[in-house]
């Protein structure tokens, strides 16, 4: 791997503007093939599961799915009339209007009657839009338009348009405008941290660019990946997470390593060859850290799930598209600065023999001292490490476990619409109706297949499961029974007026399922029947998921201890890694749990607590936590496996190494919670919840596990820690230090 990877940065350094120039085109014809070919969507299909996706299989089949339904909601204008009922208001001549307006629309299937609210406060108007219930946001906006112009044509009331269509059109306008936001704050910062760490504009600004272009490539990408893996509408958001926070990771390991060879050289290198040691040595760390990532990303196809595969697509591409513009285009970018530098070396060495100055030489290597020198915080931790290991890694792990702890009690829940910020000026219009027709919050749908033969005896059925249902506290009370044009296929509709989170609608749910069905099948034999609806696809989901994350878990273990073995030869190096990530990653979902599931940092992180955490966040945390934690992993112990390369015992490479890379890894964890903790700024919940959790993460494992845990499970393994193998001590410099080409 390192002659291919020296190769590589050789020809790109003796080539830039061909290497600059590919990259670009690269990057161009991947955004032109992606825009070309189109995304494939998700459809309503790619999203079933459990029994609640059995079900509304079983009614598609019968034409009886559900669709996409606005709901056109008339109340008072606020300061309007005296109390709040319609009577004497004209709500009859405006639901007549509206209703007139909605009919002539060609993305409209049906319009109800209107149906008064049981306190005469308000009046609806049910309108079915055309086409699957996914598609329904796409075909909204001339609802709403018409719904602005019959308010408009009412100025005494207030007529509003909410539904599953204009809530996802409303939470998406928001999180674009989120993202944007998040991007004008997350991209400066890491400039500005880049110019810290490097003191350099142009240093800065490479690695920005290319997590941008990598970004941009991957999302060209995806569009094609999708034909494959259907989009269900959160890859990009993946991608500029990840993309953002590993492009400038691997660029920023490879750039302080070019400087450091450079310094280190003091003159006696050309450009080009500095560029090659350092792709012989932080350019393999960036190749394996990328495929642990990459690999780590993939064990989330295993979740069986469509929101899980467009996750893993756009980790995927990005992480590998970064890996390569840091292999291809990054040695030309750092040549050319390289190149530049010299030419400024040698005017400023030029002045100074005209001045008399003192040797350059001397003062080269008084400033590659400093450079090499420690934070005065790290080496404090450094050295007590160093004295006390054993004690340090007990305190640390103590630590970590009680941090861990509050996992033991998380609650997984999918996250409903109730659960959307009220920033959305349609989730208000949400409340309204769902004051005014608690019956609309939830409902259960019975679905029930047989013969056409057979359809009374199951409509009569369904009648008797419906009336037993109505003492129930927990339902509505009323229902509605449909059936299939051709007899086979019927559905009950319970309306449960509690939102989908509560408790009585989840055991609502449980009664349905577990006592009145079960009498209905009775009465059915050889029927086919199943129950969904919003309350059934709320809980089938995370039950779903914990079925699938010990699958998941137990693969990315496996490929993550396949990693290491492979990249270090070493089972112990392994199996410490495997449980230090494990570890790291416990801590971080503990923290979320006692965070997200309370109320006392409501106030604090801005966010109402819903006291659960989204049944898609733990998966996803799991494995993307896992594969980061195998760069920084990655990165630390190849700088001890150098170093014993070059002849020093282990406990003195953990020492040297654990010091060389603890300024990179600092820089690039700096990067990471910078760009992370702009996500946990976001109002949607899951989304928060992701940021906030990958910043805490990434604070763990870069300044707890690397810093401490690591180097002083290390020292305490000695030679141990390389079993079975041992590194190849070579005499004399290691790989890395042998002169590629030399000046003139």
């Amino acid at each position: 791997m390192t002659t291919l990877l020296v190769k590589a940065a050789r020809h790109s350094a003796a080539h830039p503007w061909k290497a600059i120039a590919g990259w670009f085109l690269f990057v161009a014809l991947c955004l032109g093939a992606g825009l070309s070919a189109g995304s494939h969507t998700a459809t309503t299909e790619d999203f079933r599961i459990g029994e609640a996706g059995r079900a509304e299989t079983l009614a598609a089949e019968g034409g009886l799915q559900q669709r996409p339904v606005e709901q056109i909601l008339i109340t008072r204008a606020p300061g309007e009339g005296r109390g709040r009922s319609l009577k004497g208001s004209g709500a009859r001549a405006a639901a007549a209007d509206v209703a007139a307006r909605m009919r002539k629309l060609p993305e409209v299937r049906s319009v109800s009657a209107p149906v008064r609210a049981a306190d005469g406060s308000a009046l609806r108007i049910s309108v079915t839009l055309k086409g699957p219930e996914l598609d329904g946001k796409k075909h909204v906006e001339p609802l709403l338009a018409e719904t602005g112009r019959a308010a408009a044509g009412h100025p005494g009331l207030r007529i509003e348009e909410v539904g599953g269509a204009s809530v996802s059109k409303g939470v998406d306008e928001l999180r674009s405008k989120e993202l944007a936001r998040t991007e004008q704050i997350a991209l400066p910062v890491t400039l500005v941290t880049l110019l810290l760490v490097f003191g350099s504009v142009a240093m800065a600004v490479v690695p920005l660019l290319l997590a941008l272009t990598s970004i941009v490539a991957a999302v060209g990408l995806s569009m094609l990946a999708s034909h494959l893996f259907p989009d269900a509408g959160v890859g990009t958001n993946v991608i500029l997470l990840i993309g953002l926070a590993v492009g400038v990771d691997y660029t920023l390991f490879y750039l302080k390593r070019e400087r450091e060879e450079r310094a280190r050289a003091r003159g006696r290198l050309s450009s080009r060859a500095v560029v090659e040691l350092a792709a012989a040595t932080s350019g393999r760390a960036v190749v394996l850290s990328g495929l642990a990532v990459a690999v780590s990303s993939a064990t989330l196809y295993l979740a069986d799930d469509v929101i899980f595969s467009s996750l893993a697509t756009g980790a995927v591409l990005v992480t590998l598209v970064a890996v390569v513009s840091s292999l291809t285009v990054l040695p030309a970018l750092l040549a050319k600065l390289g190149e530049r530098a010299e030419r400024r070396a040698e005017r400023r060495a030029t002045r100074r023999a005209a001045s008399g100055a003192a040797d350059s030489a001397r003062r080269t290597g008084r400033t590659w001292a400093r450079r090499r020198r420690t934070g005065r915080i790290t080496e404090a931790l450094l050295s007590r490490v160093e004295k006390r290991p054993a004690v340090t890694l007990g305190l640390a792990v103590a630590v970590l476990l009680a941090l861990a702890a509050p996992l033991l009690g998380i609650n997984l829940t999918d996250m409903g619409r109730e659960t959307h910020p009220r920033s959305v000026p349609v989730m208000q219009t949400f409340d309204r109706l769902n004051t005014a027709f608690p019956e609309l919050k939830a409902a259960h749908r019975v679905v029930v297949r047989d013969g056409a033969d057979r359809a009374g005896r199951v409509s009569s059925a369904l009648r008797v499961l419906a009336r037993d249902a109505k003492q129930d506290p927990a339902l509505a009370g009323s229902s509605r029974l449909r059936a299939s044009s051709d007899g086979r296929t019927t559905v009950l509709e319970l309306p449960v007026p509690h939102h989908v989170s509560t408790d009585e609608a989840r055991s609502s749910l449980e009664r349905l399922r577990g006592r009145y069905v079960p009498r209905a099948a009775a009465a059915l034999p050889g029927a086919e029947i199943a129950v969904t609806g919003d309350v059934a696809r709320y809980a089938d989901y995370p039950e779903h998921q914990k079925r699938q994350l010990p699958l998941v878990i137990g693969a990315l273990l496996l490929v993550t201890f396949a990693m290491t073995v492979w990249a270090f030869r070493s089972v112990v190096l392994a199996l410490a890694g495997a449980l230090l990530n494990l570890l790291s990653a416990a801590a971080s979902l503990g923290v979320l749990v006692a965070v997200f599931q309370h109320h006392w940092a409501e106030d604090l992180l801005d966010f109402t607590s819903t006291g659960s955490i989204g049944s898609r966040v733990p998966l996803f945390l799991f494995v993307i936590l896992f594969g980061l934690s195998m760069d920084y992993q990655v990165f630390v112990v190849s700088r001890i496996q150098e170093a014993v390369r070059a002849g020093s015992p282990t406990r003195e490479a953990v020492r040297a190494g654990v010091r060389s890379s603890a300024g990179v890894v600092t820089s690039a964890a700096v990067v990471m919670v910078t760009v992370f903790a702009s996500f946990a700024a976001l109002h949607l919940i899951e989304m928060k919840q992701i940021g906030f959790s990958l910043s805490v993460a990434v604070l763990l494992d870069a300044f707890v596990i690397r810093l401490l845990v690591l180097p002083a499970l290390m020292l305490l393994l000695g030679e141990a820690n390389w079993w079975p193998s041992r590194p190849r001590r070579e005499s004399g410099s290691a790989p890395a230090r042998r002169p590629l080409a030399h000046v003139g």
